[in-house]
């Protein structure tokens, strides 16, 4: 709980909250809100959509709106985005009591404050007028922007997360339009005028917007923080007086929606993910940006259950979302007659490639960007990380908790220089969530779609990383992790992964090969030694075990799944029937290596045809590696070392570019981005400001 108290020379606030390790957002929620109004709404229900139910965004908009109306705001800390709504229509009541508590959270600097502070950001500038908005909320909301810490540099104690992708710019774009309201007031706690803090805060914006242009996003195709990239973007749009930032957050949001157009299937954002939780990947319909994606994109569900973007969206003006991305998520996945797109993406960088990104290893800025990956404890970047928890008092946050337990050796081994040796040796356990480069390859056809991150730091402890998926619907998937341990948390039963696995995709073919650590670790330690698949047996409609194999249909879409080392079904608890493990009964489940082949009845047969041409294939292991003569791809051999081979030609599993598929080619650190799809297209150059597109969606 909060400790506050004055530091007698500088009076300097004390914030002290307990961390906890997430499952998810939904997990962050307000207290002492009151009780609602007489006459608010009660739940309405909206139902899931694989096909566009509206064809036009002013449709769909007008939808959304309704939803909103007729629903109560979930209990999290976004549900009281339905209030803006509210107070947008001048339809009431309006709980006012969320939007207070939503003030007082800002204040009390409780972690994702920043989340918060953007839909108060955005009441500020367009619905202060509302007739529904009492004067004393107005008032109070001025106030918890001018007092509000903006960056870790800034004077109080607290245990926000300031540096991870999502909260960077979320924090940036907060101080921005903050300063620009505000701009001859001397912001309480920084005591830096509104003007002094815009010209700060763009720095940082400008450099965030660049590198996710160049680069993509570390937290690659994440169907929980795009929700809050997104957020941030749309108040840029709405609210900033500087056409050049106002461009550049243009373009990369039509970057975002340009990546789950092409990374999703028929409103599922069923791919692999930077950052995941267990629940969300498991059930489309309460992904974060399931309603974005209904509202731009008329497919998905409007659930209200994790999600701030779409009310920005609809209460904005401004943004409007080009055609040809607009076409890629809809007119080419829905038609039965459409080749299928398989998509070769490359997100992230190298922390060893630091100087061609205008990143070093001394000053803080590019320390804040190096934290944008998570790059903590990394060899290169872990004696700057530790002039950064000096400068800013981190040893005090309770995110770092880990740290300061460790705090003696830490600071020894810095005084010794042997602190970025420590760092390597111990690399695949304590820099488990760094996020660097990733290389995508997703494969969608009319009836199911499959999407792997290649190859990417087998061997690892895993964090919040979703590595590899097939999807058919929003809840009949696939996927494999190695769970470290009971709790589903990070790195944990169904989060992320204990160690990470090494994977390679070709079209509708893939091998992840498993062989978890047994090495005790500094951060984490590996409870659990077997990999397991979720397959949830009730959301196919046919279910068939032959040769070793498991096999399902869904609709006119086949899956068949094989474990080298056998496997049984979890029979008991929430998981029964749906839960594969393998435990070790045919082998060592600690090495073990799953096979994934997908199909079509127009390509391979009715569901009888399929299971025979897979259950006659050969295929044979030899220790962690796998040949697999792929009825439909070929001869493949992989395993966890060498290359990936497919009738003895070795496919490249890295260095992809920054977009290669028939809809969109750029080479990796792109200076022009050209898209095109169904008659229409869109030219991106960041540098030059430009964004042309023939048509935008209505």
């Amino acid at each position: 709980m909060k400790k506050e108290n004055d530091v007698n020379k500088n009076k300097e606030k004390v914030f002290v909250h307990d961390f906890f390790d997430t499952t998810g957002m939904a997990d962050f929620t307000f207290k002492n809100v009151g009780n609602p109004p007489k006459g608010y709404p009660k739940e309405v229900p909206d139902t899931f959509s694989t096909s566009t139910f509206l064809p036009t965004f002013k449709k769909r908009r007008k939808a959304f709106i309704q939803h909103c109306l007729k629903n109560p705001a979930s209990p999290n800390i976004k549900g009281y985005y339905y209030e803006l709504v509210r107070l947008s229509e001048n339809i009431g009541p309006v709980h006012t009591g969320l939007i207070s508590a939503a003030l007082r959270y800002i204040d009390e600097r409780y972690d994702c404050a920043d989340f918060v502070m953007l839909g108060i950001v955005r009441m500020l500038y367009q619905l202060r007028d509302s007739k529904l908005l009492p004067d004393k909320i107005v008032v109070d909301a001025k106030k918890t922007l001018i007092d509000f810490k903006y960056y870790p540099d800034e004077p109080g104690i607290d245990s926000m997360c300031y540096w991870t992708e999502t909260h960077y710019i979320m924090f940036a774009t907060n101080e921005y339009l903050a300063g620009q309201m505000f701009k001859d007031t001397v912001f309480t706690n920084s005591k830096m005028t509104g003007i002094e803090k815009m010209e700060k805060a763009k720095v940082r914006i400008m450099k965030w917007l660049e590198l996710r242009y160049k680069t993509g996003f570390s937290e690659w195709l994440s169907h929980i923080y795009y929700d809050e990239d997104i957020t941030a973007l749309v108040n840029l749009i709405d609210f900033c007086h500087d056409p050049i930032i106002v461009r550049g957050a243009e373009i990369v949001l039509d970057l975002i929606f340009l990546d789950m157009a092409l990374n999703s299937f028929k409103g599922v954002f069923g791919s692999s993910h930077g950052r995941s939780y267990g629940e969300e990947k498991r059930n489309a319909e309460i992904e974060s940006t399931t309603d974005t994606f209904k509202l731009m994109f008329g497919t998905g569900k409007f659930s209200g259950s994790d999600n701030m973007s779409a009310v920005s969206l609809a209460l904005g003006n401004k943004y409007r979302l080009p055609s040809a991305i607009y076409n890629i998520a809809n007119e080419k996945a829905n038609d039965t007659n459409t080749t299928d797109m398989a998509n070769r993406q490359r997100m992230g960088i190298k922390i060893k490639e630091a100087k061609r990104w205008g990143l070093n290893y001394n000053d803080f800025e590019s320390g804040m960007n190096f934290l944008t990956l998570e790059a903590y404890n990394h060899p290169k970047t872990i004696m700057l990380t530790m002039r950064m928890f000096d400068a800013f008092r981190w040893w005090e946050n309770q995110f770092f908790k880990p740290f300061k337990d460790f705090e003696s050796l830490i600071k020894l081994t810095r005084l010794t220089r042997i602190l970025p040796l420590l760092a390597y040796l111990t690399k695949k356990d304590l820099s488990r969530n760094t996020r660097e480069e990733v290389n995508l390859y997703t494969y969608r056809t009319p009836d199911y779609m499959l999407s792997a991150a290649q190859d990417y730091r087998k061997g690892y402890g895993g964090d919040q990383q979703h590595i590899w998926q097939a999807t058919f619907s929003p809840r009949a998937v696939c996927f494999t992790t190695h769970p470290g341990h009971e709790e589903n948390s990070s790195g944990g039963y169904w989060v992320g992964s204990g160690t990470l696995p090494r994977v390679a995709q070709i079209k509708n073919v893939l091998v992840a090969s498993y062989n978890a650590s047994r090495m005790p670790g500094l951060y984490m330690t590996n409870k659990l030694f077997f990999s397991h698949a979720w397959f949830p047996k009730d959301e196919f409609d046919e279910v068939v075990e032959r040769g070793g194999w498991i096999f399902g249909r869904y609709g006119d879409g086949y899956i068949a799944l094989y474990s080298q080392n056998g496997y049984r079904w979890q029979d008991v608890g929430d998981d029964a029937g749906s839960e594969v493990i393998c435990d070790g009964e045919n082998g060592d489940s600690r090495k073990n290596i799953w096979v994934v082949e997908m199909g079509r009845r127009v390509i391979d047969g009715n569901f009888t045809e399929f299971i025979e041409k897979i259950v006659g294939a050969e295929i044979d292991f030899k220790g962690t590696s796998v040949r697999y003569k792929s009825p439909s791809i070929g001869v493949i051999d992989f395993g966890w070392r060498g290359n990936f081979m497919v009738d003895g030609k070795s496919v490249d599993l890295e260095d992809y570019p920054r977009y290669d598929n028939q809809y969109v080619e750029a080479e990796f650190g792109p200076d022009k981005i050209e898209i095109k799809c169904g008659g229409h297209k869109v030219a991106l150059d960041l540098k030059r400001g430009m964004r042309e597109s023939t048509e935008f969606a209505e």
